[in-house]
């Protein structure tokens, strides 16, 4: 079943589709640039301050219009679903393409590195937040923030080898039906979703709910702030605080 527009809007993309009307384009626009915004903040809450949420917003605009320029209204898509492929990556793609974490951040997050594996070896166990801001003589928050960006930026790289990867091996692909699940693929899956949640279950009731309203109900952190009675950057900080525990287990998973 295609999904059912309002008359007016299936007005406004028959008006762009046909003509590329630029009166229609402008209201398709304006229309969802919401949608901009809120990917960019959902997006910032793991990159430094030092990036410009203005220059995230300017990416997500360019993966808005594409989409607007690309979208076809007949099929059996929401638009809403279809932009947020867009914009998400056209932010993404332009965070690769750029060196945007600080030259400090990258040096502090080598060192982190280097404390967790001395303080392993010398504790023999995993080694906590607290540990590793008093060997650095740092506060507990510094270290949420340093490992939340380096995580975000390793993601970023491995993305980028992967795209490597494959312009690389030219023809020595396979091509299979994207549409049928392979079976070791199913199995794998179902083995990582059950590690994840198992690995979840160890975080605090609250670090539980931040983690399942950001990822799962794709709510802000200001809309979670809100429904459990606490700041924005009280939320921010719990959110940096899974990562890091979620952070090495995470890193095997990709």
């Amino acid at each position: 079943m295609v999904y059912a527009m309002s008359k007016d809007e299936q007005l406004i993309w028959d008006k762009w589709m046909t003509t590329r009307d630029e009166e229609a384009g402008n209201i398709l626009i304006k229309k969802y640039t919401s949608l901009v915004r809120y990917h960019v903040q959902r997006i910032s809450v793991t990159l430094p301050k030092s990036v410009s949420r203005d220059d995230l917003y300017s990416l997500g605009m360019i993966g808005l219009l594409d989409a607007i320029n690309k979208f076809d209204f007949k099929r059996d898509l929401k638009f809403d679903t279809y932009a947020s492929f867009r914009v998400r990556g056209a932010i993404i793609d332009g965070l690769r393409k750029e060196d945007w974490l600080p030259r400090g951040t990258r040096e502090k997050a080598k060192k982190i590195e280097t404390i967790i594996e001395k303080l392993e070896q010398k504790y023999m166990r995993h080694v906590t937040e607290e540990d590793i801001a008093r060997e650095l003589n740092i506060s507990v928050d510094e270290v949420y923030t340093i490992m939340n960006e380096q995580f975000f930026a390793h993601v970023l790289s491995i993305d980028d080898q992967s795209d490597e990867t494959d312009e690389k091996t030219g023809q020595k692909y396979l091509i299979k039906d994207k549409n049928i699940e392979q079976p070791e693929e199913e199995m794998i899956k179902h083995e990582i979703v059950k590690e994840m949640i198992d690995q979840i279950s160890k975080l605090s009731e609250k670090e539980q709910l931040v983690i399942s309203l950001f990822y799962q109900e794709e709510m802000t952190l200001t809309e979670i702030g809100q429904i459990m009675g606490l700041s924005t950057s009280r939320i921010s900080q719990i959110h940096s605080k899974c990562i890091f525990k979620l952070k090495g287990f995470m890193e095997k998973l990709m």
